[in-house]
């Protein structure tokens, strides 16, 4: 049975998995999901994620949720270079403390800018308080910091001189913000010097190809039907803006 990944590549954690699989010729079966038609939350996507989230992937009868959980998994099984996950003690010290800080700060913080300079007024047509976006705002910066001065530092990468899972699981979250217009790496030049390394090493075409549907996010809501977004828009106002 072939291996099977459920992505939309609009979803940070999809777009991860998308580029490390296909950077490592690692053969799948793409199987293109929409998050915002709600197919996370049909019958037969239960049965591969009752968590009603993506991606997910299914391996024979083996399915297997959560991202991070996905990359680790792909890693030992078709053992991709050690690079992306080290088999050195404290080199993967440093990648699993990236991944764990990660959830609750460069994660969070970059999908609110989406959801809040684009999608939330533009889908939703709910305008957002001037003071969420604003602590919005100073709660990115302030993580784009820290991932700058204790998780990057001078190295090249997170880890040291190669790329990592954790720099694969960063980019995508920072150039979620950018899907919205907000420039990050502007006035940034170690992070942007960064993100060309990342996409240097990913190769630009996979790299663009990965983002293609985020960086054209701005035309891409003025075509969204809004009745496909009525179901979530209690949810999303509910997490976002109470």
């Amino acid at each position: 049975m072939s291996l099977e990944i459920y992505l939309d590549l609009f979803s940070q954690p999809c777009r991860s998995v998308y580029i490390f699989a296909k950077k490592n010729n690692i053969q799948f079966d793409y199987k293109k999901i929409s998050l915002f038609e709600g197919y996370q939350y049909s019958e037969e996507y239960g049965k591969i994620n009752p968590l009603r989230k993506a991606p997910a992937i299914k391996d024979g009868d083996f399915c297997l949720a959560e991202s991070v959980a996905i990359m680790m998994y792909l890693a030992e099984k078709f053992h991709t270079p050690d690079h992306w996950y080290p088999a050195d003690l404290q080199k993967r010290a440093r990648v699993n403390e990236y991944l764990s800080w990660q959830h609750s700060a460069i994660r969070i913080h970059g999908s609110k800018m989406l959801w809040f300079k684009l999608l939330i007024p533009k889908a939703l047509g709910v305008e957002v308080p001037k003071e969420k976006m604003d602590n919005a705002v100073e709660d990115l910066n302030a993580s784009l910091s820290i991932f700058e001065e204790k998780f990057l530092q001078d190295r090249p990468f997170v880890v040291g001189d190669q790329i990592s899972l954790a720099d694969l699981v960063a980019i995508v979250e920072i150039m979620q913000p950018v899907g919205a217009g907000v420039d990050v790496f502007e006035n940034r030049p170690k992070l942007k010097a960064w993100k060309d390394r990342v996409r240097e090493e990913i190769g630009a075409e996979l790299f663009d190809e990965a983002h293609q549907g985020i960086l054209y996010c701005q035309e891409a809501v003025k075509t969204m039907d809004p009745k496909k977004l009525e179901h979530f828009k209690p949810k999303i106002l509910k997490y976002f803006l109470s």
